[in-house]
């Protein structure tokens, strides 16, 4: 990152000098600790509003310092196994789902590969939630292929790590999962959804939400495994009931394979995506 060069003295050099003061009772005191390095009065409720806008700006400062023009979103489970692992899966359908996690990976590479020979890897970067399953599948196709990806990830309470594929100058940590669900759409030029659960159920209503309701550009918004999801979701009931539209359930598409998937991406209706996928 670099530091805009002006006459004053420096925030970092400040914050070196005041870890050399002589110790008294006012410099012990935190009241005198500086107050941008100060990790106690930053954590205030009342600073909410401040960690909101850091969240927000350190990787928006950081991709576009990486020149990260626009992103294919990855969503899906954690809990899908690497097809070697098949064996630990808790239930007979997650051993089944492994085939999703080969497709990930492949589709994953195939989208870098294109991204590096059309833009030098700028446009079209893979991004996931960092995690294990599909989202390591994701980061690891964009590994195959010799490109980068971007890990969303975010504090659990259970200890977790970036899985070991994302690209450690992209690699994102939250508190906030309002933020990051932000920075994987504000980027977007398409979504792609694969079986999870809650957590991507989460992601794949709320960017429907915001594409339906018009918060959104219409991107292309593939679903990959047509009988998982129409398992899990009766579409055509919340038509019929009509808290749903017609039009609404012409929001996304079902696909099984990655190829499936890039010929959809480059015949999306919507022309300004189009535009914007084959840019």
């Amino acid at each position: 990152m670099t530091d805009a060069r002006h006459p004053l003295r420096h925030s970092k050099e400040d914050r070196t000098t005041a870890r050399t003061v002589p110790e008294t009772p006012q410099t012990r005191n935190p009241a005198y600790r500086l107050a941008f390095a100060d990790e106690d009065f930053l954590c205030r409720d009342e600073l909410r509003p401040v960690r909101l806008q850091l969240e927000l700006m350190k990787p928006e400062l950081l991709m576009d310092e990486a020149e990260v023009t626009s992103t294919v979103v990855m969503f899906g489970g954690a809990r899908i196994p690497r097809p070697e692992h098949r064996e630990t899966a808790r239930t007979e359908t997650l051993r089944r789902l492994t085939a999703q996690y080969d497709e990930a990976r492949r589709f994953a590479k195939m989208v870098t590969e294109r991204s590096l020979a059309t833009s030098d890897g700028r446009e079209n970067v893979i991004v996931t939630g960092g995690g294990p399953g599909v989202m390591e599948a994701g980061n690891r196709g964009a590994a195959d292929a010799g490109g980068r990806s971007i890990g969303l990830n975010i504090v659990l309470p259970h200890e977790q790590a970036p899985n070991e594929f994302v690209t450690p100058d992209l690699s994102f940590n939250f508190h906030y999962f309002a933020i990051r669900k932000m920075h994987f759409l504000m980027r977007a030029s398409a979504i792609c959804v694969f079986p999870g659960g809650f957590g991507t159920l989460d992601e794949l209503f709320e960017a429907l939400t915001l594409i339906q309701t018009g918060r959104m550009e219409r991107v292309p918004f593939l679903l990959f495994g047509e009988d998982f999801w129409r398992s899990i979701v009766n579409w055509e009931a919340l038509q019929e009931a009509g808290t749903i539209g017609a039009d609404d359930i012409d929001l996304f598409r079902f696909v099984e394979t990655a190829e499936d998937a890039l010929a959809l991406m480059e015949n999306w209706p919507h022309p300004r995506t189009r535009r914007a996928w084959h840019r």
